[in-house]
């Protein structure tokens, strides 16, 4: 890989580095999320950096111009950040349903509760009026 390419796939691997590791102290991206960035993010600054494990990968690969190895490794971190996130949406769809559901149940519950001692503030107030006297009523 010629010096000028290397210098801009590993400038661009030390800022996706230390992106995230802002993120991470800003507390807006959780830790385990950063866990994974921060590994593709090492793997994409060790193969920027050093040729002999780059060439390594374009032969695994079969790719005869090395960089293209690299992009296919990036390319690769990719879908698997994706998947990681489609899992992690899946289960967090599943989770708001399901309190969604509970929700409901409990107001349905709380609105049944609200009406029975509605029911029961009335009756009671009932028992402890007079009755009106028919006469007094005309």
């Amino acid at each position: 890989m010629d010096a000028h390419l290397r210098i801009v796939a590993l400038t661009g691997s030390v800022c996706l580095f230390l992106v995230v590791f802002e993120l991470v102290r800003q507390r807006r991206l959780l830790e385990r999320y950063a866990l994974l960035w921060l590994a593709c993010a090492l793997g994409l600054v060790a193969l920027s950096a050093w040729d002999r494990l780059l060439q390594v990968l374009a032969d695994a690969l079969g790719a005869s111009y090395p960089p293209s190895a690299l992009f296919a490794a990036a390319f690769f971190f990719i879908i698997m950040l994706l998947l990681h996130f489609s899992v992690a949406v899946s289960r967090l769809a599943d989770q708001s349903k399901m309190l969604a559901q509970r929700l409901a149940l409990t107001e349905q519950r709380m609105a049944s509760l609200e009406a029975r001692a509605r029911r029961s503030d009335l009756l009671a107030d009932g028992e402890h009026q007079p009755t009106p006297n028919p006469q007094e009523v005309l």
